[in-house]
Formats: C-alpha cells, structure tokens, sequence
C-alpha cells in the first residue's frame, strides 16, 4: 500500500467532487477538513485495513 493516496469523493454538504490526500501510514484517524468547493467542514474518518491492503473512508457533516 502506498503511503499516501488521492481519494475522489463526494462532499456531504454540496454533492461536489473533492480531492482529499490520505495518510495511509498513520493508521485509522478521524480529523476534519474543510470542502475545496463550500468551505464547510467535513469529518472524515479513515479505517485502513492492512489484512487486505486496503482503506474505507466515511465523509460526514458536523451535524451528523
């Protein structure tokens, strides 16, 4: 797995595509960054599975 990966997702609060860089070498994390489109924050949480060499990453709004 690489260290870091480009993930193309959508944002929770406009529908827009954002680009996010991910950390895959820190492990699961949970931190918030603001929409490249709305400026809104978003929680993202990243689950790395290293059994399959694999990640999930949820996208939520701060209401949610």
């Amino acid at each position: 797995m690489q260290a870091i990966d480009e993930a193309l997702l959508q944002c929770p609060h406009c529908g827009e595509t954002i680009s996010l860089l991910l950390d895959l070498t820190g492990g699961t994390q949970s931190y918030v960054e603001d929409c490249q489109v709305c400026c809104q924050p978003i929680h993202v949480n990243l689950w790395i599975d290293s059994h399959e060499d694999d990640y999930h990453v949820d996208l939520r709004r701060e209401q949610d």
